[in-house]
C-alpha cells in the first residue's frame, strides 16, 4: 500500500481544501500544525512555517506520515490548526500573564522564538500539564519539569530551554479543522472561551441527545465487575482517583437512570441493575429503631451515616421504581425514608447531617446545604410514588425550617429541585417566593459566568419548571414580576452552550494520554482536567433537564444559539485580574 492509500492520506485529502480556503484571509508566512491520533495514544504533533501553503501542506503531510509509521499508528483523527495572530512578550511577561490566569485556563499557544520554530498549541500545553504544578497554585504557572519532558519528546533534547526572564516568547491565537473517518470535517472555534472545539450553530435536541448518549456510555465504562464505580481520572496522565464513596455511587446510579429515560439502551439498563444490586447488598445496612421498625442507612468506612447518602440512595431507588414501574425496592425505600426521618429534629424540623453508626447518635448538625435539599426531594419523590402522606409531612416540616432559616440565600440547586417538587403538592405562596428568591438573586451570576457549571444549569431548568407552573396556574403569577424573564432565558441558553466546553470532544481528547478512556466524558478544567464521576453526573443531569426543556418549549421563540464568542469584552473571566487578549505587541496574520 502506498501513502496515497492510507487512512491518514484520506484524512489529509478531505481536510486540505477546507484548510486552504480558510487560509485565504491570511498572508504568509503560514504557521500550520498537524495533530494525529489513533484514539489509543496521545497525539503526535508536527508544525511548520512556510511562505507557500502548498509547500507547507506537502512538507507537513510527509512529516506526519513518517511519525505515524514510527509510532505504529493508524490515525483515525487529524486536527489541523493555523495561527491567525501572534503577540510578542518575554518570559517575564508570560509569568505575569500566567499569574493572572486561572489554573489550566491559559488559552494561547506558545512559541519560544520569533520564527515559531519551537511552538506548541494551547491544547498541547494543557494536555501535558506544562502550565500547571498540581494544584499548589490557583493560577497557571510554567512547570519547567513537564515543559522539558514534552519538549524532549516533541523536538528532541537538543532544544535550548533557557528559562531566562528576558527570553522572547510569542503567544499564538489559532483556528482549526478536525477530521475523523466517516464524518464531515468540522471547523474549530478561534480565540475565546470556545477556543479549539467544534463550531455548533444551534444546540438542538439531536446534539443534546448525542452528548447524553456519549456520556451514558462513559458511565457504563466506569462500572467495575463487582457493580461499584471508578471514582475518576486525571486525564493528563491517566491517573486514577481514590475509591468512590457511597454518596458518589448512589449519585452515579441516579444519573444512569435519568439518562436511560432518553437512551433506552439495554446495556445501560443492565449496568443500572448491577449497580443497584451492589448498592443494596454492599452499601446499605439496617438497624432497629425505637419504634421497633427497621431503618436503612448508608454507612461510610469510618462508621458515619450522612444524610445526603441516604437521600441520594432513596432518590436512585425511587427513580428506578418509577421508570420501571416496579415495587422491587419498596421495602428498601421505606427503610431509607425512616432513616432520614430519624435524622430530623422533631420540633424544629431541621435535619442532622451526620450520625454515628450503630449508636445512631448525632455527630454533626450541619455539613453542606445540599443534604437538606436532597433529603426533602427524596421524601417528596417517595410520596409521589407511594402516596404515603407520612413522607409528605416529613418533607413539609423540613422545608418549613429551611424557609424560616432563609436558606434561599444559598441559591442551591437541590433546594430549587425540592421547592419545585413541593409546590406541585403544596401550592403555597411562601414556597413559590422561596423558589423565586433561590434563583432570582443569583441571576447576575447566571448571566455573567463563562466557566461551565452544570449545577447552575440544573438550577435554572428547575426554576423554569416552577415558572411554567406559575404561569399556568395564575394564582400567584404576580410573583414573576420580581424576575426579568427575558434575561433569565437568555442566561439559560447562554450557559447551556458553555457546558460544551467541559465535554471531551475527540478534537480535544487526542492531546491527553489515553483518549479512548476519556472520550465522551466531562471534565473540570480548573482541577487539571479532572474527570470526577460526580461532575459527569451533574453534566448529564443538566443536559437531561435541558433536553426536557427543549421538548416542553418546542416552538417557543427562545432558542439555543451557539454563536462563537470571540470578542475580548466577553472573555474576561478566564483571567483573575485582566483581559488576556492584550499581552504584548501584536503581529497580526490577517491581511
Amino acid at each position: 500500500m502506498n501513502n496515497s492509500d492510507t487512512p491518514l492520506s484520506s484524512l489529509l485529502t478531505r481536510a486540505r481544501n477546507k484548510v486552504e480556503q480558510a487560509l485565504r484571509e491570511l498572508k504568509p508566512p503560514y504557521t500550520l500544525f498537524f495533530s494525529i491520533s489513533d484514539a489509543t495514544q496521545r497525539a503526535q504533533v508536527k508544525h511548520i512555517n512556510a511562505q507557500s501553503f502548498s509547500q507547507a501542506w506537502k512538507n507537513l503531510a510527509d512529516a506526519i506520515q513518517i511519525v505515524a509509521a514510527q509510532n505504529a499508528m493508524e490515525p483515525c483523527w487529524l486536527r489541523v490548526d493555523w495561527v491567525i495572530q501572534k503577540s510578542i512578550t518575554t518570559l517575564c511577561g508570560l509569568h505575569k500573564l500566567l499569574e493572572d490566569t486561572k489554573r489550566c485556563h491559559f488559552r494561547y499557544g506558545i512559541a519560544l522564538d520569533i520564527d515559531c520554530n519551537i511552538a506548541f498549541l494551547e491544547q498541547e500545553l494543557n494536555g501535558n500539564a506544562m502550565l500547571d504544578e498540581g494544584g499548589r497554585m490557583d493560577h497557571a504557572i510554567l512547570n519547567e519539569k513537564e515543559f522539558r519532558s514534552y519538549t524532549n519528546r516533541r523536538f528532541g533534547p537538543q532544544v535550548d530551554l533557557d528559562f531566562s526572564e528576558e527570553r522572547t516568547i510569542v503567544l499564538l491565537s489559532t483556528k482549526g479543522l478536525f477530521c475523523e473517518h466517516h464524518r464531515e470535517p468540522v471547523y474549530l472555534y478561534g480565540p475565546g472561551p470556545d477556543a479549539g472545539r467544534r463550531t455548533i450553530n444551534t444546540l438542538n435536541c439531536e446534539t443534546v441527545t448525542q452528548l447524553i448518549e456519549d456520556g451514558s456510555r462513559y458511565l457504563i465504562s466506569q462500572l467495575k465487575p463487582n457493580g461499584s464505580f471508578y471514582k475518576g481520572w486525571y486525564a493528563c496522565f491517566d491517573r486514577a482517583m481514590s475509591r468512590c464513596t457511597a454518596l458518589e455511587h448512589a449519585s452515579a446510579v441516579y444519573t444512569m437512570i435519568e439518562t436511560w429515560k432518553i437512551t433506552k439502551c439495554a446495556s445501560q439498563l443492565s449496568a443500572i441493575q448491577h449497580s443497584l444490586d451492589y448498592m443494596t447488598k454492599k452499601l446499605l445496612r439496617v438497624a432497629v429503631l425505637e419504634s421497633g421498625k427497621t431503618g436503612a442507612f448508608v454507612v461510610e468506612p469510618n462508621g458515619e451515616i450522612r444524610l445526603g447518602s441516604n437521600a441520594v440512595c432513596l432518590l436512585a431507588l425511587v427513580n428506578y421504581s418509577q421508570v420501571r414501574q416496579t415495587s422491587q425496592y419498596a421495602e428498601w425505600m421505606t427503610r431509607l425514608a425512616r432513616g432520614i426521618e430519624l435524622m430530623q429534629a422533631p420540633t424544629s424540623g431541621r435535619f442532622f447531617h451526620a450520625v454515628e453508626y450503630p449508636a445512631l447518635t448525632v455527630k454533626d448538625c450541619h455539613r453542606v446545604i445540599d443534604y437538606d435539599g436532597q433529603a426533602v426531594l427524596g421524601l417528596l419523590r417517595l410520596y409521589g410514588f407511594s402516596k404515603h402522606s407520612r413522607w409528605l409531612a416529613v418533607a413539609d416540616k423540613a422545608f418549613n425550617y429551611l424557609l424560616t432559616a432563609g436558606h434561599w440565600r444559598a441559591h442551591n440547586v437541590w433546594l430549587g429541585y425540592c421547592v419545585n417538587e413541593l409546590t406541585a403538592y403544596r401550592p403555597d405562596e411562601r414556597y413559590y417566593q422561596f423558589g423565586i428568591r433561590n434563583f432570582a438573586g443569583h441571576l447576575g451570576v447566571m448571566e455573567q459566568r463563562i466557566i461551565p457549571s452544570p449545577i447552575l444549569l440544573q438550577s435554572m431548568t428547575a426554576a423554569d419548571t416552577m415558572i411554567t407552573r406559575l404561569r399556568q396556574e395564575g394564582q400567584f403569577q404576580y410573583l414573576l414580576d420580581q424576575v426579568d424573564l427575558t434575561h433569565f432565558y437568555q442566561a439559560l441558553h447562554r450557559h447551556t452552550t458553555h457546558l460544551l466546553n467541559g465535554y471531551f470532544w475527540p478534537e480535544f481528547a487526542l492531546f491527553f494520554k489515553n483518549p479512548t478512556k476519556i472520550l465522551g466524558s466531562f471534565y473540570t478544567r480548573h482541577h487539571a482536567f479532572r474527570i470526577h464521576i460526580d461532575d459527569v453526573g451533574h453534566y448529564l443531569c443538566a443536559l437531561v433537564a435541558y433536553h426536557k426543556y427543549l421538548h416542553s418549549h418546542a416552538g417557543d421563540h427562545l432558542k439555543a444559539p451557539c454563536q462563537p464568542r470571540t470578542s475580548n469584552t466577553h472573555y474576561p473571566h478566564w483571567n483573575k485580574k485582566q483581559n488576556p487578549y492584550s499581552p504584548g505587541t501584536e503581529m497580526s496574520a490577517k491581511r
